[in-house]
């Protein structure tokens, strides 16, 4: 069956990858959460999708050139009145909330722009200080990111995010020992693509599925997790077919 996991949290509604959103995604019974992470001037894995600051929070500049303590005083409610004020989350912090729901948690390391050395091992030592191992999916654009994680821990269930078409991108996958591709939507298109990644065993985790006709589509398609703004619609739409016998 399809699972269903929250983009940033229940981004749709709250403010993308802060505590609120992925809050909300685990009160919508979502069964995971997307989060991006970069680091921080002083190093500490924080999780923001921008490189820069400046659409979802009240201040400018990149993440990189802003200390934790300094990012903390920054107001990340994406301009949302409904949320006066939220702060920039660590990784750690998101840990916490979600280690005692059964949530998983997939990881995107925003290295494509800026490589921010060692974060991979970072993100891996925290996985392993909360015993999360078996919840976490590492994805990437940045697929050197992703290739690292196998090495430094070849048990890890990694996946290789894309956007473009690519000439036999499940074999390529399959050969950097990745579990599964993380196509953007509109390439689930292709039946070609998905049975080729169904055929060199790799799942399909595929983002970013917000209208009704989409997510009931991808839902007919089978793959391994759908990745939307709107947890709570997504679960209704699979429930419906469930129950109406269209889908297991």
């Amino acid at each position: 069956m399809t699972r269903i996991f929250g983009h940033r949290g229940a981004s749709g509604y709250a403010p993308e990858n802060t505590l609120e959103s992925f809050a909300l995604a685990a009160q919508q019974n979502a069964e995971g959460v997307e989060l991006d992470v970069q680091l921080s001037r002083d190093g500490e894995v924080v999780v923001i999708h921008d490189e820069t600051i400046d659409r979802t929070s009240d201040h400018q500049g990149r993440v990189m050139f802003h200390t934790l303590e300094e990012l903390k005083s920054f107001n990340f409610n994406n301009h949302n009145p409904d949320y006066p004020f939220c702060a920039i989350p660590t990784l750690r912090e998101v840990f916490e909330l979600l280690k005692p729901t059964p949530l998983m948690i997939n990881v995107e390391l925003k290295t494509g722009i800026f490589p921010y050395p060692g974060i991979e091992e970072k993100v891996i030592s925290l996985v392993e200080e909360f015993g999360m191992e078996d919840r976490i999916i590492y994805s990437s654009f940045n697929h050197y990111s992703v290739a690292k994680i196998r090495q430094v821990k070849p048990e890890a269930y990694c996946g290789m995010l894309h956007t473009d078409c690519f000439i036999d991108m499940a074999h390529y996958a399959r050969e950097h020992q990745m579990n599964a591709l993380h196509p953007a939507f509109w390439l689930l298109a292709d039946q070609n693509y998905v049975s080729q990644a169904r055929d060199y065993g790799l799942d399909i985790n595929s983002w970013t599925i917000n209208e009704d006709e989409y997510i009931d589509a991808a839902l007919r398609l089978g793959i391994n997790v759908l990745i939307t703004n709107y947890p709570d619609r997504a679960l209704e739409i699979r429930d419906h077919l469930i129950e109406s016998g269209q889908i297991r």
